[in-house]
């Protein structure tokens, strides 16, 4: 199955801003403009793993794998999440401590300007593709609350990327603009730390956000009190004693129920009860892939 179509569109455009970046940063020598480009790059690839952990997950459940390759998409969005952090925040303050203590210009500005325009307007492209997908997830749920409840890390991490992004033009449009106009370098070296700053907060949410789906996120209390509702409306069930569930993708939720069923009740006649509310469970939450219910006294 294909991945979702905003990342293409995140990617293509990714790839564009680094190339027309790396023209004006090798022009002007703008170390906020490397830092951007840096940035890019590592956008571009994240895109690329996030296809590659989409399209594995969808793979399905075979001998190695018994209960599916869901979680692929969560060790790989964990891993873009370090890799904003420690390539694209580092390596830019890092670009801005050594344009601190080699201070200099190089080149027209105007090539600064020209690439932070298409950088604009392409970031703006993949900003809007994303965030149409992440709106039509969230429903009316808040923007934050929607980010740390969501249990598909591609979309948001996108959208956070792209927003990164965007800030980041505009830091690195100040620290060429400021350094120009008051003849004073050090503007771009501090925009450049300032940009890697804002990827390392970012990437630290993301990194937390991606550990906990990678670690295993259980489905909303609403939904268990359901889930519970059901299985103890049954005729055979007397209570349910235990639940335990966990998210295996964005879009498939194991569910493990511990019940207490009457006495004096056939094998068979468990059994039926048990296919009667695994039957009912799925109808109702099709999220739910995967249900053990387990009779105990």
């Amino acid at each position: 199955m294909r991945a979702k179509a905003f990342l293409y569109v995140s990617l293509g455009a990714d790839i564009c801003i680094a190339i027309s970046k790396f023209i004006a940063a090798g022009i002007t020598g703008s170390a906020s403009m490397i830092s951007e480009a840096i940035h890019s790059v590592i956008d571009a690839v994240s895109q690329l793993l996030l296809i590659w952990g989409t399209r594995v997950s969808k793979k399905k459940a075979d001998e190695e794998r018994p209960f599916g390759y869901g979680k692929e998409l969560y060790f790989w969005s964990f891993v873009v999440s370090l890799i904003i952090f420690l390539l694209g925040g580092c390596i830019s303050f890092y670009e801005g401590l050594q344009r601190l203590q080699k201070p200099e210009f190089k080149g027209s500005p105007a090539w600064s300007y020209a690439t932070l325009g298409i950088a604009f307007v392409f970031t703006s492209i993949s900003m809007y593709s994303a965030r149409k997908a992440f709106n039509k997830q969230r429903g009316d749920t808040s923007f934050f609350e929607a980010v740390t409840k969501s249990k598909d890390p591609s979309t948001f991490i996108v959208l956070l990327g792209d927003m990164g992004d965007m800030l980041g033009l505009i830091v690195a449009f100040l620290g060429v603009f400021l350094g120009r106009l008051l003849h004073n370098p050090y503007y771009d070296g501090v925009a450049s730390m300032i940009i890697g700053l804002m990827l390392i907060a970012i990437s630290l949410l993301l990194v937390r956000e991606s550990k906990s789906l990678l670690m295993g996120e259980t489905t909303s209390k609403q939904t268990l009190r359901w889930v519970i509702a059901i299985t103890e409306a049954d005729e055979a069930v007397t209570k349910v004693k235990k639940h335990f569930s966990m998210y295996m993708a964005p879009e498939e939720i194991l569910l493990q129920l511990i019940a207490v069923f009457k006495k004096d009740l056939t094998t068979q006649q468990i059994t039926d009860s048990i296919e009667r509310i695994t039957k009912i469970i799925q109808v109702e939450f099709p999220r739910i892939k995967q249900i053990f219910i387990e009779p105990v006294k």
